[in-house]
């Protein structure tokens, strides 16, 4: 008797996850999403490393149109000055058939919708509350439909309530201490840095990271700067004040339409009450944003719990948390180590820095510890 998968949260851990559902005769998957349609607005990048491109090709990324998406190959690190340091061969984490790829997010969703037929996914269905009947699970939504399930699988992010709901108890995300700008640029007549791979400029208290997302030569621009929590921004002072104030040629980065938002992680990893139940994703646990894994890392989670759950293992739920615990610890170091050394504002500090990302990334004991562990 096929068993019934309710997976609440149509972003790229969910859809990845039914996609890899899907494949399985085993299983019958649904996928349920609070907002009344699935928001397919241009958006902007993603990086995606290895471990989650050679997922996603096992349910087709490799047929997107070639236009869409881009593979750099390297990650080049400047001082504020735009005086180029060094640059880290992101190739040698790649295979012939995976490779660090950039895109759009939403075109990433779009594939991971597409492939899914149209009668597995349900809009506008909010969480009211969950409980156990023997060894299933029901979900009463607050439309007053319901569904009786084997497993849940949730999904839908860090600023939902669907987890208190769940818990029984208040669960919110905390602030950690900045702000993320975004813009696309394209066609710049004046461009300090390579088009065609990932640039990445440490500022005091600021970082910003360019890359290409497709091969139309639109570029993704993210700034992340230290900022108070304010309901009052505003992003031309902010960028005066902490960006061009440092580099004024930095300000055809900052022409177009800006959008920015508070950066929020989480406060330890999410393991629910009931065995059968899982969180995946943001709803796991949400990084900062420094080791541009949060993409990768729902995808690999999605891939795991997809493979225990197939092999109907009865250890599932503490063999899931303790490999997920363990990544997600390693990622979490590393990223809170490189938004302290991506910001350093002491000159000597930076002297230091710059000199010792020199011999680092010559070192391949070091890159395998450092990246190797985190990509593959």
């Amino acid at each position: 008797m096929k068993k019934k998968v309710a997976i609440i949260g149509s972003g790229i851990a969910g859809l990845t996850i039914a996609n890899l559902f899907k494949k399985n005769s085993n299983f019958e998957i649904m996928v349920y999403e609070r907002e009344k349609l699935l928001s397919l607005e241009e958006g902007y990048g993603i990086q995606l490393a290895p471990n989650s491109t050679s997922i996603l090709n096992k349910i087709g990324l490799s047929n997107i149109d070639n236009k869409d998406f881009f593979n750099p190959s390297k990650l080049n690190f400047y001082s504020c000055d735009n005086q180029k340091i060094c640059d880290l061969d992101l190739s040698r984490f790649n295979s012939e058939k995976f490779k660090y790829t950039t895109l759009k997010r939403s075109v990433l969703i779009e594939f991971l919708k597409n492939k899914l037929f149209s009668n597995n996914l349900r809009f506008g269905k909010e969480v009211k509350k969950i409980s156990k009947i023997k060894e299933k699970l029901l979900i009463n939504f607050k439309d007053n439909s319901n569904d009786l399930v084997d497993f849940i699988v949730v999904s839908d992010g860090v600023f939902s309530n669907t987890k208190s709901v769940i818990e029984n108890k208040n669960i919110q995300p905390i602030y950690n201490g900045s702000i993320a700008i975004r813009t696309i640029i394209k066609n710049l007549s004046e461009f300090n840095y390579d088009k065609n791979n990932i640039s990445l400029i440490m500022l005091k208290n600021a970082h910003i990271v360019i890359y290409p997302i497709n091969k139309k030569e639109e570029l993704n621009v993210v700034c992340i700067i230290r900022q108070k929590l304010s309901n009052n921004i505003d992003l031309k002072e902010l960028i005066n004040k902490e960006i061009l104030s440092q580099n004024k040629n930095l300000e055809n980065l900052f022409k177009n339409q800006l959008e920015y938002w508070p950066i929020y992680t989480s406060k330890k990893p999410s393991k629910s009450i009931y065995e059968n139940l899982f969180y995946i994703g943001d709803a796991f646990y949400t990084f900062p944003p420094t080791m541009a894994q949060g993409a990768s890392q729902s995808i690999e989670a999605a891939y795991e719990l997809f493979y225990l759950l197939s092999k109907d293992n009865k250890n599932t739920p503490e063999l899931f948390f303790k490999k997920r615990l363990e990544k997600t610890k390693v990622i979490n170091r590393r990223s809170k180590l490189n938004h302290h050394i991506f910001h350093f504002s002491n000159p000597l500090l930076k002297t230091i820095r710059n000199k010792s990302l020199k011999l680092m990334i010559k070192n391949k004991f070091f890159l395998e510890n450092y990246i190797g562990k985190v990509y593959n």
